[in-house]
């Protein structure tokens, strides 16, 4: 993933600096409370691995709409998402574009093994972002067994996710596909609201009216529609961007998941 390749898009980005030289039990003060390194890539990885990962990593943070990488360009970085979230978008040659997903903190964002992003990549909300150069990526992929499983595992989840969601889009109703939208978010944002007797949460959109439905198949007013039943109904309580689960269990039945 290209984290900042271009000059003019890289001048836009707040840059905190990074401390790598102090170590708690051999693992950088960096990586000890970090998602990633607790539920994402990172954990597959030594904590001398780790200070080498650290050594060559850039915590970046990103406005809301910040491209990372546009479609086709050469990738020369990887990131782990902080927080935040990434769009995933495809665009045809005339402009039209679509999203075909998203990713959430601790997901890995690049493609290993690829020269060229396949997608475009943008900030869909404020996003931070560990970044690292992809050669240091691939020498620790060569070393590391267990670093290249988590990674054919996150593949395979994103392609199970796609399948599920050509089946949403392909077959749900309006108001099944609005449900399913509001479970993916709520979940990732706070995995605590997954399961059953999961509590009510909140949470802001992380995408607009007008890109809730591209990313479903659905006109805006459709999409206001369905927020406003589903508030009516208590299952929701939506303020401009600011939603709030009412009732999980109700939300995932009318999800079918």
């Amino acid at each position: 993933m290209v984290v900042g390749r271009d000059r003019q898009r890289r001048n836009k980005w707040k840059t905190r600096p990074v401390r790598q030289d102090i170590h708690t039990s051999g693992i950088p003060v960096l990586c000890v409370s970090c998602e990633a390194r607790h539920r994402g890539i990172c954990g597959a990885l030594e904590p001398i691995q780790l200070v080498e990962l650290a050594r060559a990593s850039t915590k970046h943070v990103l406005e809301e709409g910040a491209e990372l990488i546009g479609d086709a360009e050469p990738i020369d970085n990887y990131a782990n998402i902080l927080s935040g979230v990434v769009k995933l978008t495809k665009s045809l040659p005339d402009g039209r574009q679509q999203i075909v997903g998203l990713q959430f903190a601790p997901d890995f964002l690049g493609r290993p093994f690829s020269e060229e992003s396949a997608i475009g990549v943008e900030a869909a909300t404020p996003v931070s972002l560990c970044s690292f150069p992809r050669r240091t990526i691939q020498r620790l992929i060569e070393a590391t067994p267990g670093l290249e499983r988590r990674l054919l595992m996150q593949a395979l989840r994103e392609l199970d996710e796609a399948r599920g969601w050509m089946m949403t889009v392909g077959r749900k109703t309006a108001a099944e596909k609005v449900a399913s939208f509001l479970l993916l978010i709520a979940r990732n944002i706070d995995p605590t609201l997954d399961g059953e007797g999961a509590p009510a949460g909140a949470f802001d959109l992380p995408l607009t009216r007008a890109d809730i439905g591209d990313f479903l198949g659905l006109t805006i007013e459709t999409v206001s529609r369905q927020f406003t039943r589903l508030d009516r109904d208590g299952l929701i309580s939506v303020k401009g961007r600011r939603v709030e689960v009412l009732d999980m269990g109700r939300l995932a039945d009318l999800a079918g998941a």
